[in-house]
């Protein structure tokens, strides 16, 4: 005997199951979640940053091959595993493009790479320990290929997933305190708090978001977080004008009137009874304010206000990279914005499917 779900919550996840497209947008974003996470574990260059700068091979194409000398560092600094998980390892080799390498009894002959191989530049490197040898030979593929200063761009992209997947959920996060907050005392209440803060809420929309946001980094300063501060301040009036249009509707229903007539809290009434309700918009909304606040951080790392160097950014890939457009090599700007463009388009899918989901017309 097969028994239907009753309740609103899984009437949604069985409606939101049958939503392929939704469903595949929601792994991707969980992917992209996994990879910003532990995005050390997958780069092959697991520096701080990815910031092992190659100008010997700056600008190679996707799949380009190289052999890398890796030296061990000569004083290492210390630091533990859960610090090298999620900050890259700072005693990570240093490396050296060659074209080719002859060990002899105590030196190490190495030919520096050079495109034309014609050209040879040799450097000695002196083995000093009988014990262990410091140093080894990789042959590495650049499989997206070195940016202008030579470092891997697959690595600086899987990194850059950190900046734009987390600025979502922190912007998300506080433009939901605030604006539920806001919202609730505006819808349920009324009166002149309610006008008070629609004018607030006017004033504030009447703002352009880009300059808000510029105007908040300026004052809180360049910077990872400053970034996600800023553009949660920004994005919660949409949330507060929903919020308050559906308590304003919801107030008037039996259920809220029962709770007051029984004696209960504002307090109460607003978080037990009448957010529970009207919790389905606010997740639609809060879906397409991921994918706001990705394109305004993009935006923002474009025009040099974003996280800072070196610490790698999306918007930052494309800002280095945009004039290399004419210059035959389009894939340096192409690939971060593929990127942005998909994780955008993927948080997009999913309020789509959450809006179908929720929708208890269907």
């Amino acid at each position: 005997m097969d028994t239907k779900p009753t309740s609103l919550g899984k009437l949604a996840y069985k409606k939101f199951k049958k939503n392929k497209i939704g469903l595949f947008s929601f792994w991707y974003v969980v992917l992209c979640g996994i990879i910003a996470v532990f995005a050390y574990l997958f780069t092959p260059d697991n520096s701080p940053n990815a910031n092992k700068m190659h100008l010997e091979i700056h600008t190679r194409k996707p799949f380009f091959k190289a052999k890398i000398l890796h030296q061990e560092k000569p004083q290492k600094e210390n630091q533990s595993f859960v610090n090298k998980l999620f900050f890259g390892d700072k005693n990570a080799t240093l490396e050296t493009p060659i074209n080719a390498f002859l060990k002899t009894k105590d030196t190490l002959i190495i030919d520096l790479y050079s495109e034309n191989k014609a050209i040879v530049k040799q450097e000695k490197i002196p083995i000093h320990t009988k014990t262990k040898e410091h140093y080894f030979v990789e042959n590495r593929t650049f499989y997206l290929g070195t940016d202008k200063y030579g470092r891997d761009l697959l690595s600086r992209m899987l990194i850059g997933t950190r900046i734009s997947f987390f600025i979502g959920f922190i912007a998300v996060f506080i433009s939901l305190v605030i604006g539920i907050s806001i919202g609730s005392i505006a819808g349920y209440f009324g009166g002149k708090i309610d006008t008070f803060i629609m004018w607030l809420i006017n004033v504030t929309w009447s703002i352009p978001t880009l300059l808000m946001v510029i105007a908040i980094t300026l004052a809180l300063g360049k910077g990872f977080w400053q970034v996600f501060i800023a553009v949660g301040l920004t994005m919660w009036v949409e949330v507060a004008r929903v919020v308050r249009g559906q308590i304003m509707s919801a107030k008037q229903q039996q259920y809220v009137e029962a709770a007051n007539a029984l004696g209960y809290s504002n307090f109460r009434i607003i978080t037990k009874h009448i957010l529970p309700n009207i919790m389905g918009p606010v997740i639609v909304i809060s879906a397409a304010n991921f994918a706001a606040a990705i394109l305004i951080e993009s935006g923002l790392s474009f025009l040099g206000v974003g996280a800072q160097p070196p610490t790698p950014s999306w918007g930052a890939m494309i800002k280095d990279h945009y004039n290399y457009i004419i210059l035959g090599k389009a894939y340096l700007a192409v690939i971060p914005g593929l990127a942005i463009m998909s994780l955008v388009m993927a948080f997009m899918l999913i309020g789509n499917a959450l809006r179908d989901a929720l929708d208890v017309k269907n």
